[in-house]
Formats: structure tokens, C-alpha cells, sequence
């Protein structure tokens, strides 16, 4: 229990002492670097989206002009007379 009480107090010494110097500037570039971010993630989403349309769309194409869905003719022919 003693490592926990030595660790407490060494992070009371460091709050105690001399806080860092912070640059001027820091909300301002936090702020547009977060701006930049955020335009970013929702120009990856758009084109995530537009890409997942255009999937549907070919998709849709597709099975429009294969048609898919249906049993394909048999190949041979019945006997008659069975």
C-alpha cells in the first residue's frame, strides 16, 4: 500500500509546483485544427454515402438485366410418353 501512497504524493508535489507556460495561440489552433477535423470527417462520410448509393444503384442494374430471381430454362427437355 505504500507504492500507492508514495505514487499520491508524488503527484501532489508535481500539482504543487510551477505550471507550464501555454502558448497564446493554443484555443485558436485547437479550434481550427478541430474545425479541420470535423470537415473532414464529414466530407469521408458524404463520399461514404455517395458510394453506398451508387453501390444500390449498380446493384439495382444489375439484377434488372439478369434478373436473378428467376429459375433459369432447364436444359433438357422432358420426356413425353413416361
Amino acid at each position: 500500500m505504500s507504492g500507492a501512497g508514495d505514487r499520491e504524493d508524488e503527484v501532489r508535489r508535481m500539482m504543487d509546483g510551477p505550471h507550464p507556460q501555454v502558448p497564446a495561440d493554443l484555443a485558436q489552433r485547437a479550434a481550427e485544427r478541430g474545425g479541420r477535423l470535423l470537415r473532414r470527417r464529414l466530407f469521408v462520410r458524404r463520399l461514404m454515402l455517395l458510394l453506398a448509393c451508387a453501390a444500390v444503384v449498380a446493384f439495382t442494374a444489375w439484377a434488372m438485366a439478369a434478373h436473378p430471381w428467376q429459375i433459369p430454362p432447364a436444359q433438357t427437355t422432358p420426356l413425353e410418353g413416361w
